[in-house]
């Protein structure tokens, strides 16, 4: 090979090959002693065993530890990732019934003048909230030529109106007031469940698109059929205090018939899937998760039993579980790479 820089001068060279052979001779027993030394501190350790590999990276023998997944606690929190204990659970017999929501029909009313007369004035639209006491409109009496006012009898929501100024009040409706801090859900019971169900049934609640939930209680079972459908009518009393519940949705709900403890039991919102099999992801001692597979039994919309795959007292994250198995698919792809 050329060597790189400038070539020595010819009077050099004498000197340069002088230097080379003093050089070389010390340069080849440094390099001796120092293979030797290396060689001696270098050389691999014996094999150690299963345990106590395990023992030095604190896992158990043939556990991968590339397996778990490790998130400290501000992780945990801005993920939402909540903790709970295996432990027994009531898993609850339902009945899976649809209907519609519908006004309280106890707490609709229809406002009538007290006196025919001319409408003078009129101060809600259908929409308005009102309080008890609030005048809808002003009518002046045919018989005393007084105005007086035409007040909402309860508070709540103007539903309807049928008052405009000049006209005459008349007997009829001139407006409709609902209170809708209170709904009825309408559901439809076929008769071969008729027997199952009886008042004071507590019942979980859903909107069609899963947004809302809430429960109610079960106050009426209809003793007559409706012959176009050949079903019957069950009504759910729901506390509405928000005004989430539009008179008008779609809804599903399950009638709680009855409960069963079942001696070990996890959230659902704990379940995943993982290479065809359900998943929870346990917390050991050092707050690292790990997924494990699990047999199941019965099972409800909040609780299912666990036979197989799970001890009593473990810690396992039961809401937003996703993250943890989002958090293994990345590490296990980038350990792929």
């Amino acid at each position: 090979m050329p060597r790189s820089g400038p070539s020595p001068m010819p009077n050099e060279l004498p000197h340069t090959i002088a230097m080379n052979n003093v050089l070389l001779p010390v340069l080849a027993t440094l390099l001796v002693a120092l293979a030797a030394c290396g060689g001696a501190d270098n050389a691999p350790p014996p094999a150690a065993s299963a345990e106590q590999h395990a023992a030095e990276t604190h896992t158990e023998p043939g556990h991968d530890p590339e397996s778990r997944v490790e998130l400290n606690a501000p992780q945990l929190a801005a993920a939402g990732i909540a903790i709970a204990a295996a432990g027994s659970a009531p898993i609850h017999e339902t009945l899976s019934l649809y209907g519609a929501i519908e006004p309280n029909a106890e707490r609709v009313l229809e406002v009538t003048a007290r006196f025919p007369g001319v409408i003078r004035r009129v101060t809600k639209k259908i929409g308005d909230p009102v309080t008890p006491g609030e005048t809808l409109a002003l009518v002046e009496s045919d018989e005393s030529l007084q105005t007086y006012a035409v007040s909402a009898p309860l508070g709540g929501i103007v539903t309807a109106r049928n008052a405009n100024p000049g006209e005459q009040s008349g007997s009829r409706a001139l407006f409709t007031v609902a209170d809708l801090s209170t709904v009825w859900v309408e559901l439809s019971l076929f008769p071969r469940d008729l027997a199952r169900v009886r008042t004071g049934q507590r019942v979980r609640v859903k909107s069609s698109d899963g947004a809302l939930s809430g429960e109610g209680v079960l106050v009426y079972v209809a003793p007559i059929g409706r012959s176009t459908q050949q079903s019957l009518s069950a009504r759910v009393l729901l506390d509405n205090p928000q005004r989430n519940w539009a008179p008008g949705l779609y809804v599903s709900a399950e009638v709680v018939l009855g409960a069963n403890v079942a001696p070990l039991a996890v959230r659902n919102s704990a379940l995943q899937m993982q290479d065809g099999k359900v998943i929870v992801f346990v917390q050991h001692a050092d707050g690292d998760f790990e997924a494990r597979p699990l047999r199941l039994g019965r099972s409800d919309d909040e609780y299912s039993e666990v036979l197989d795959g799970l001890a009593a007292g473990e810690r396992y994250a039961s809401d937003n579980s996703f993250v943890l198995l989002s958090q293994q698919g990345a590490a296990g792809a980038e350990h792929g790479h």
